[in-house]
């Protein structure tokens, strides 16, 4: 993506699906000699849903999506073994190369799949572990601060999925967030603690099959994105983004942006005793486009 940064024009690869392909299989081969394995060649091919039919992205994840899939290839083509945990934290290494930011919550989506409780690691310690071990000896480590748990959602419950038609660079608006970051220490921190407590709710939520504890974080964590939009600076949630939130109340959903915001893609919970069909209707008109993706369990 071309960017303006003062007088000058700069490229940045990070929007780039082919440098997260390509870091993926360096690193895996890498992975690959060290446990002894001769490197062959093979022929690679990608087809995605993850774009619309003129090329924008929908902002589901999809560098995160081909880097988990080249990485789970790889991983049958020479015969590693890795578990799920494994394949996440080479993957993660992988795409962190290219992006330098983010969660990496996208990976983590994309290696177990289904419903997860995610919290991203240090990356500081990773940083330092990389310097002093072997990719074999840190795909056997502990990642301090990690953890994924696998959840069950209520069985009346449904997810759909807005797309508002204007992509946006997750790691641009990261690199916004981080500046905010260190500027508004004290907000930020404020925002970190209330977003832990919104999450460690609705995770009780998925613990006791409640649609409306799970609701009310999603409604939570809206008000709460709000706030941190109006002291970083970043828009956050776009005027089309709101609408496809406040639609969804009107049906008696819980909606927010997804991912990093900034346009894309906005989420919405709702319970299927719900008449669906009128909000999707209600989004089409506004030009909102539906996407009809379903939530899919993989295990090991």
């Amino acid at each position: 993506m071309w960017s303006r940064d003062g007088d000058e024009m700069v490229f940045d690869n990070r929007d780039n699906p082919f440098h997260y392909i390509l870091s993926a299989i360096h690193l895996t081969e890498q992975y690959a000699r060290e446990l002894g394995k001769p490197l062959g060649l093979y022929r690679l091919s990608v087809d995605s849903d993850l774009d619309s039919i003129d090329g924008k992205k929908y902002g589901l994840g999809s560098s995160a999506a081909v880097t988990v899939a080249t990485v789970k290839a790889l991983n049958q083509f020479y015969e590693l073994k890795m578990t799920n945990d494994k394949l996440y934290k080479l993957a993660a290494i992988a795409h962190l190369d290219i992006q330098g930011n983010g969660s990496l919550g996208d990976i983590a989506a994309s290696v177990y799949g289904g419903w997860i409780a995610y919290q991203s690691f240090d990356k500081t310690w990773l940083s330092a572990e990389r310097r002093l071990h072997s990719l074999k000896e840190l795909l056997d480590m502990v990642w301090p601060e990690l953890s994924v748990e696998l959840l069950t959602a209520p069985p009346k419950m449904s997810l759909l999925i807005g797309w508002t038609g204007s992509p946006a660079s997750t790691s641009q608006l990261v690199d916004k967030i981080t500046i905010a970051r260190r500027t508004r220490k004290n907000e930020y921190s404020q925002f970190l603690f209330d977003s832990r407590t919104t999450v460690t709710r609705m995770i009780q939520g998925f613990r006791q099959a409640s649609t409306m504890m799970i609701q009310a974080g999603v409604r939570a964590n809206r008000t709460l994105l709000r706030q941190l939009s109006g002291f970083s600076g970043v828009d956050i949630e776009t005027t089309l983004l709101a609408k496809l939130c406040d639609t969804a109340e009107l049906f008696h959903g819980a909606a927010k942006s997804s991912g990093a915001g900034g346009g894309d893609c906005g989420i919405a919970i709702v319970d299927e005793q719900v008449e669906i069909s009128d909000l999707l209707m209600a989004w089409k008109a506004q030009g909102i486009e539906v996407l009809r993706f379903q939530v899919h369990e993989i295990r090991d």
